[in-house]
């Protein structure tokens, strides 16, 4: 290939949007949450910093992970009151272990959840539609094949 046709094809100007590539570094920081916890608050600082300069469109996904950050730090100090609290019941030790296995299980699957709709509609430069919401920014998600 000559390098005359790589100039006659100019970059995509969608994709060189501002903070659309802090964008995607904070998903992948998110799911690497799953196996570092402490990617995820380098993530959510990242979008803090990147929202304000970022297109408007990119705007709505930085929203969509900086929710997502809090209302997992939320969730998850709710849970741990929850549980300490029915440590203290006297129920057998194996009840509050196992919801909290359940919990964790739910909370990772609501997490990549989240994160795979918006690399998605990022990839496809679009926007999170809602990117206040407390599911998956109002995409539909289903199991079933297109």
């Amino acid at each position: 290939m000559s390098t005359s046709l790589i100039h006659e094809y100019p970059d995509n100007p969608v994709k060189s949007a501002r903070s659309r590539g802090a964008a995607i570094i904070v998903y992948m920081l998110f799911l690497g949450s799953a196996l570092a916890v402490v990617t995820a608050p380098v993530g959510v600082l990242i979008a803090h910093l990147k929202r304000r300069g970022a297109e408007p469109w990119v705007q709505s996904h930085l929203q969509f992970q900086i929710r997502t950050f809090w209302l997992g730090v939320l969730g998850g100090g709710l849970f741990i009151v929850t549980w300490q609290l029915l440590g203290l019941t006297g129920m057998p030790p194996m009840a509050p272990w196992a919801l909290g296995y359940v919990y964790f299980t739910a909370c990772l699957i609501w997490m990549v959840g989240r994160c795979a709709v918006g690399i998605g509609r990022l990839t496809s430069n679009q926007p999170v539609a809602n990117p206040r919401s407390l599911t998956f920014g109002g995409a539909r998600v289903t199991l079933a094949d297109a």
